[in-house]
Parts: structure tokens; sequence; C-alpha cells
């Protein structure tokens, strides 16, 4: 295929220039940013042939048959249902869009155009995610009785700014973690979170918005989610652990970009190191878009995995917010 990537931003070309590249039959013809000089210096350091500040430019080329969306989260919708009104295949980072209602709208336009529409949760092309989903289910823990997953690490200085300032944009550690924490406790369990209770602070590094939230889930099989996001914490690591009646999983350094971490499992036989396989998560998103593409079966999140992590984000924000125990509603997200 060939790309047009619509945002010119870190998390592009840090891993998806080189994931998209990394297939002999994908490229990359277009950069679209809101800032030309920033579009033109995209363009540049990644040898892409077409910069531009129009959003139009790049869907009208008929040799771009998808995108990647990775502008500033109140973008994304409107971005999006121009790609797929122009009947590109849509790639998009999360959180979807600001609201369930929106990122519904999204689903059914790509349903409606015959166009793929994916959510970028890169944690589900984890070969540390995919053995811990692979424990769970061939019952190597028994029933599962609850999981807790940390991702409080301290936001690096380059990707700070809108997500510490900015709520109309999107900013805050809620859509921009919770919503990881939510897909992956969704790829694992297999279930919906029920209801939630939480907290959220701002403790100075953000402005206007939340750095740091805690949150409890409750799920229908019984089993419960504590969850906790930072963007303030410099030493705390992140993870997960999944307890159930005949052991337990304890990941290590998993909630990452790379393919790191440790994962192993403790049972009464006692404790071992699992591997895992190690290819890069931005390849494998990328191998498995080229699936969805063709029409196969992948684990991918798809953009209805994507509204319902959004629902659980903003369900957390609410129930932090109104000091409530929350019920998800997923009716948007059906």
């Amino acid at each position: 295929m060939n790309w047009g990537l619509i945002g010119a931003s870190t998390i592009a070309g840090q891993y998806m220039v080189g994931a998209i590249r990394s297939y002999e039959e994908n490229k990359i013809d277009w950069i679209v940013s809101g800032s030309a000089a920033r579009a033109l210096a995209f363009a540049q350091d990644h040898t892409i042939p077409q910069s531009t500040t129009e959003l139009s430019d790049a869907l009208s080329d008929a040799r771009v048959s998808a995108v990647y969306i990775s502008s500033t989260n109140e973008m994304h919708k409107g971005q999006a249902l121009a790609a797929i009104a122009a009947g590109k295949h849509v790639l998009c980072e999360k959180p979807l869009a600001m609201t369930p209602a929106d990122a519904a709208e999204m689903v059914r336009a790509a349903r409606a155009a015959g166009v793929v529409f994916a959510t970028n949760h890169h944690l589900r092309a984890s070969g540390s995610h995919r053995t811990i989903r692979a424990l769970i289910a061939g019952g190597k823990i028994g029933r599962v009785l609850s999981l807790r997953v940390f991702h409080a690490v301290e936001l690096p200085e380059h990707l700070r700014g809108w997500r510490l300032d900015n709520p109309a944009a999107g900013g805050g550690v809620i859509p921009d973690i919770t919503v990881h924490n939510a897909d992956t406790v969704r790829f694992l369990l297999g279930e919906d979170p029920v209801f939630v209770v939480a907290d959220m602070a701002a403790t100075g590094l953000g402005k206007g918005v939340e750095d740091s939230a805690m949150s409890v889930w409750s799920m229908p099989s019984g089993a419960m989610v504590f969850s906790h996001e930072s963007f303030t914490h410099p030493f705390a690591g992140s993870g997960l652990e999944v307890h159930g009646t005949e052991g337990s999983i304890f990941a290590r350094g998993v909630m990452t970009q790379e393919p790191v971490g440790t994962v192993e499992l403790v049972t009464s036989a006692g404790q071992v190191v699992v591997p895992y396989d190690t290819t890069r998560l931005y390849e494998t998103v990328i191998a498995n878009f080229n699936a969805l593409v063709q029409g196969k079966p992948v684990l991918s999140a798809t953009g209805t995995d994507g509204m319902k992590s959004l629902v659980i984000a903003l369900g957390v924000r609410e129930a932090a917010r109104t000091g409530q125990r929350h019920t998800l509603n997923y009716g948007d997200a059906a």
C-alpha cells in the first residue's frame, strides 16, 4: 500500500515510518501537518516525496490507499471522516475521538464505505501481551480473580505540551494512557468492565488536566481490575499482574513501545520465566493492518475496540470527577 501520514508526530517519526517501510510493498507518499515548516522538515528527515498542510492534497492522490492519523486528539474525527469519504483505509491513533459518540460515527462511516478502520493500540502487537493472553486462555492460572496494570512513568520532555495543558486537544493522562490500559485489559481477559470507581489528580505537572489517575473496575466474570496511570512517576516502572485460582503472572516493563520486559508464571510447580516473540511492535501493527485490508482475521484493535477503550477511559474520568461509581455504557460502541 501507499500511505499518507496525517500528523508529523514523534510517534510517526520514531516508529511508524520505519514500520511501514519494513514491508517492501509499502511506500509513504505524503506527510500532512498543520505547519508547513514542520511538514517540510519531516519530509526531508524521512525522505517523503510530498508534504502539505492541506489534507485534501493527500486524499485526492489516487495512489494513496491508506492513511495513518497521529494528530492531536481533537482532530482525529474530522480527518478520519475525510479519509474514509475519500475511500482510504485508516489506522488512527488512540483515543479515536473526544467522545464515544464521535468514535461511533467514524466506525459507522468506515463500515458504510467498505474501508478498514483500525485503532493503533500497539500493545496488542507485543509478544509479551500475546503470550500473557495465551497463558490465561490456556488455563495456566485457573480462573482469573484480579488484574493489576500500572503505567506510571515520567512523561518525557519532548512529549509534553498539549498533553499537559490543553483539555480542548484531548490532553491528560486518562485519554493518553488509561485508554491503553483499558484495551490491554479487554485484550487479555476478553470482557468489558461493567462499572468503575476512580480518583485523579493534577499534581503540578499537568495544568488544566489530570496527570495521575487510579481506578478499580468490576468485570462481568467477577474479576477485579486495578489501573494506575501517571505522567509524574520517574522510577515506578510499568507492568501488569494477573492473579488466578491456580497461579499468577507477573510482567514487568511490558507497557512500552519496545519488545522488552519479563514475563513470569508462578504456580504450585514453582516460578518460571516465560519466553515470548520479540518482533518490533509497530512492524506487527502494520502487518496486521495489511492483513485486515486483505480480509484476514488478526488480533489487532478495530475501530470498535477503540470506541470501547474510550468509553472506559472517559468513564474513569467521570467517576473521578463525581466521586461516584460510574456504570459504563457501550451503547455507541456496539
